[in-house]
């Protein structure tokens, strides 16, 4: 039974071939031009394609790192540096504490001590001073 199908459809399949070949003979007796312009066509998009890909190509951008020499000199530490970037999203200090793990105080306290190492008056100033240095991207 299996060979008979196959046998079925590989004729089925040799039929449509053959009209497809005639239809293909037929256009490209009827409309040569068209044939062209359109394989020109696309050999120039292939080509333009190309070009953008090789040689229009951009380098990607060195990944942020948040500037190791800053930190040090301002002696910013990682836990500073994580309630400063939460800052920088905007979240408040009750907040901070809940996602951090830590007591509202002590987010006070981290906040004190990043307002006296960047130089700061308020939130907006440390986080704008934090950008400034490359600390925050």
């Amino acid at each position: 039974m299996w060979k008979r199908i196959i046998i079925y459809g590989g004729l089925l399949a040799a039929g449509t071939l053959a009209l497809q070949w005639l239809d293909y003979r037929y256009l490209t007796r009827v409309h040569p031009i068209e044939i062209y312009i359109f394989l020109i066509a696309a050999a120039f998009l292939a080509l333009g394609i190309y070009i953008g890909v090789r040689v229009i190509r951009h380098d990607r951008p060195a990944p942020f790192d948040g500037n190791p020499k800053a930190l040090a000199t301002l002696g910013i530490s990682p836990r500073e540096l994580t309630v400063l970037q939460e800052i920088a999203a905007g979240h408040s200090n009750k907040e901070i504490a809940r996602r951090l793990a830590i007591s509202p105080d002590t987010v006070k306290t981290h906040v004190a001590r990043l307002y006296e190492k960047l130089e700061a008056k308020r939130r907006t100033d440390a986080v704008n001073r934090a950008r400034e240095l490359g600390i925050l991207s």
